[in-house]
């Protein structure tokens, strides 16, 4: 029985097909309801008025320390450290040596030799494997996220983590801090009172208005939360659910979940040998009409994602070799595409086709069926020109979107099709059933797609900032 990803690996055969007949399931945004009102009233929340988004429980702390803390940090990520202070945030990117990204998340500067890094798995395994054996003075410990399903087990995590976010947002945070409370500049930290306690933040804004993130000891979660929902009611806050948080990033535009590009290279050996057959990267669902028997055409660099800009060569990291072959001219750049209604209706409508056996099952507001989501973009004579990554609905809008990479020369305004649902009637993941392939007619439109996102938001990958 295989002990670890590569020799899990050498016992398939065949990595893509692994991947692709998962029996994962759904990616879970776990233990927050899945509602408290109902998707749409909390997506129009955050463009309206304000919401709460409860992070507590679907991400990683990855939390490092030491003399070497900021070394390894340095040798992991594309992106510069050159200036990077004590109350400082930035999107840490790792890639591996061939250049493809590993994931992406936020690393917290809490203070002298201290940071975090929260989000998604990969990248934190990351970090971890190359605290365990690359020789560096460090200390850290893995929080991980909340079981998927806990079946009423108890759940604890170190920190709770909310975010208050809308256009309304600011003048709760006022309330909460019981005066005028200046904004400290975006990914900069401060400390707020909420509820009698004492809470650090930070200036972020996933819904495009200014807003904070505050955390703390996970045995405060439910006296902030209360204190942040009694002063933000007069302002039209409303808690927000995983359902419609899972969604958000249709409007704000980044990309959560590529596949790591860890499953071929043999620098890369170590690491899979190091992975245990429970990990992220050993279950990970790839779903969608992208095929290919080459794991390596799945692998994103960094250009494609929408973080050329953080890629600094002022420093050593893995990847750095690869990535300086790179003409970035070249590479498909990040885009949204606007389904087209009447396509999109056809796919919705077809889980009460009783005639035929229907497309590939839309789930609203988040359509993804995988934890890699990879659909084939193909343009009117059915060139294949790019990667449909994430898809989903939002009310704001009122449309069908979805995120994805495609080639350079393509410009805004071109229609395009995006290929929903799997070859051959579907693989055997959980989430899929026997059904047909749509060519979706879409739309080529800038990211983020909301414009309040895209004019006020500061952000590499968001805007014409950088950090």
């Amino acid at each position: 029985m295989a002990g670890n990803l590569q020799e899990l690996i050498d016992e398939k055969g065949d990595v893509v097909e692994m991947l692709r007949n998962s029996q994962l399931g759904t990616y879970i945004y776990p233990v927050v309801p899945a509602e408290f009102s109902n998707w749409r009233r909390e997506q129009k929340a955050w463009r309206d008025t304000a919401v709460l988004y409860d992070q507590t429980h679907h991400m990683v702390n990855f939390f490092v320390s030491g003399p070497d803390a900021l070394r390894l940090l340095r040798e992991t990520g594309i992106n510069s450290f050159a200036n990077f202070p004590v109350d400082t945030a930035k999107q840490f990117v790792p890639t591996a040596s061939n250049g493809g990204v590993i994931g992406d998340g936020i690393l917290f500067h809490l203070a002298e030799e201290e940071f975090v890094y929260v989000g998604r798995a990969p990248a934190a395994n990351w970090l971890q494997f190359h605290a365990e054996t690359g020789g560096y003075d460090v200390e850290f410990r893995y929080d991980d996220r909340s079981p998927s399903r806990p079946y009423g087990e108890a759940v604890h995590r170190e920190y709770y983590r909310f975010q208050i976010q809308g256009p309304n947002a600011w003048s709760i945070i006022e309330k909460l801090n019981g005066g005028t409370l200046e904004p400290v500049r975006f990914f900069h930290m401060r400390e707020l009172a909420v509820g009698g306690e004492r809470v650090r933040t930070l200036r972020h804004g996933m819904a495009g208005a200014p807003g904070l993130e505050l955390w703390g000891p996970y045995e405060q979660h439910g006296r902030i939360r209360d204190a942040i929902l009694e002063a933000g009611a007069e302002f039209g806050i409303e808690p927000c659910g995983s359902r419609a948080y899972s969604s958000n990033t249709l409007e704000s535009g980044w990309i959560p979940s590529p596949l790591p590009a860890i499953y071929s290279s043999e620098a890369e050996r170590a690491y899979r040998e190091w992975l245990p057959t429970t990990s992220y990267e050993a279950i990970n669902a790839l779903a969608g009409s992208f095929v290919s028997d080459r794991i390596d055409d799945y692998y994103l660099t960094p250009w494609e994602l929408g973080y050329g800009s953080f890629v600094k060569f002022d420093h050593d990291f893995i990847g750095r070799e690869a990535l300086e072959q790179v003409d970035p001219e070249q590479q498909r750049r990040k885009v949204t595409l606007a389904w087209d209604d009447e396509d999109l209706a056809k796919i919705l409508t077809s889980v009460i086709d009783r005639e035929g056996p229907g497309y590939q099952f839309f789930d609203i507001p988040n359509a993804n069926y995988g934890s890699s989501n990879y659909d084939a973009v193909i343009d009117a004579d059915g060139t294949h020109v790019g990667l449909s990554l994430f898809t989903g609905v939002t009310a704001n809008e009122k449309r069908g979107l979805s995120l994805a990479t495609v080639d350079r020369d393509i410009p805004i305004g071109t229609e395009v099709r995006v290929v929903w649902g799997e070859p051959d009637g579907g693989s055997d993941k959980k989430t899929v059933e026997p059904h047909e392939q749509i060519a979706v007619r879409a739309i080529v439109s800038p990211v983020p797609y909301a414009e309040a996102a895209r004019l006020e938001y500061h952000g590499g990958w968001r805007s014409t900032g950088s950090l």
